[in-house]
């Protein structure tokens, strides 16, 4: 009985000792999480974010907060045990975060670019609803090319077959979207002077139609603006950025004076795109004191399938129904919802 008994009382260590092992092993999978919420009307290590010279800025007496998802890339299966039983984060396959071939460093340089790249979507967005709009200069012209001694380098590109060009890709995308060897009505503004020249568009070697100038994409305004922010990555900050700008550089309190979270692309139109992290970023908005939370339209469904009790979601899909949503909200209307 007594050697029957060590026997059972060492299974027992080792079954105990194994599962410690299998608990304590990593596992193909991250675990989602609320992350920070930021207010971009605020201040991070004792800079403003949003940062303007050369112009007076207004204070809110309320909070822009763009929201984060937390990621925890190295798992053990306690841990994601415990993520599978929580209701405020989500245990997802490795590979949706850190697709194969990729190293961590390399999907944290991409997420870095895409943070960087919202902002600049950001301040074109919001420029050009403060009237600010964007030009389409021509950089060079190629000396045999389509637009030799039709355009000049310094022109302003205003149209393409009457269709107003606002930005640089949208000129791309005009002169691509009739056959190579279209005559092209271009618009333009030299000196102050419009114009139009018309231009035979060519494709070379069999790529796409083309008119044979560089172009570069400005924005004049008088001040200066930046959007100072590390440690977040990712392209989700757009839109909170964007209504930030508007904030700062008008007189009007968009959030009157309560605490708006918010997440969503933003394009240099001022649409507002669908991102990842929704039922996380939720939690976080509400943790921070939010009083309704922006959502991208594209977004509502998965929303209203995680909803924070007492944290309404505001559906929105441009940069102009955000600042309907809050003007609605500020006058004690009921802006869309979700």
């Amino acid at each position: 009985m007594r050697r029957r008994g060590i026997t059972v009382l060492l299974g027992a260590l080792v079954t105990a000792l194994l599962s410690i092992g299998v608990l304590a092993a990593p596992i193909p999978y991250v675990v989602l999480g609320p992350g920070p919420t930021v207010d971009t009307l605020g201040t991070a290590d004792g800079k403003q974010i949003i940062q303007v010279s050369g112009r007076e800025t207004s204070h809110s007496a309320g909070q822009l907060r763009l929201t984060t998802v937390g990621v925890q890339p190295n798992v053990k299966l306690l841990s994601a045990i415990a993520g599978w039983l929580s209701g405020d984060e989500a245990v997802v396959p490795r590979e949706l975060i850190y697709p194969p071939g990729q190293t961590q460093q390399e999907v944290d340089e991409r997420n870095a670019e895409d943070f960087a790249a919202s902002q600049t979507s950001a301040e074109t967005a919001a420029l050009r609803k403060l009237g600010y709009p964007v030009q389409v200069v021509v950089g060079t012209v190629t000396a045999d090319g389509p637009s030799a001694g039709q355009l000049r380098p310094g022109d302003i590109i205003t149209s393409v077959d009457g269709e107003a060009v606002t930005y640089g890709r949208m000129l791309t995308s005009l002169v691509q979207a009739k056959p190579a060897g279209s005559k092209l009505a271009i618009g333009y503004t030299r000196g102050g002077a419009p114009g139009t020249a018309t231009v035979t568009s060519r494709a070379d070697d069999g790529g796409k139609p083309r008119i044979g100038i560089t172009i570069e994409q400005r924005q004049p305004h008088p001040f200066e603006l930046k959007i100072d922010l590390g440690d977040i990555g990712g392209p989700s900050a757009g839109l909170m950025f964007a209504l930030g700008i508007v904030d700062k550089l008008t007189p009007e309190d968009l959030t009157g004076g309560k605490i708006i979270a918010g997440t969503g692309t933003i394009n240099e139109e001022g649409k507002v795109g669908p991102i990842g992290g929704i039922p996380q970023k939720l939690v976080g908005a509400k943790a921070a004191g939010a009083k309704v939370f922006l959502v991208p339209a594209d977004n509502c469904a998965e929303a209203l399938r995680n909803p924070q009790p007492g944290l309404p979601l505001l559906k929105v899909g441009s940069l102009d129904e955000a600042l309907t949503a809050l003007e609605t909200l500020r006058a004690g209307g009921q802006p869309t919802r979700c």
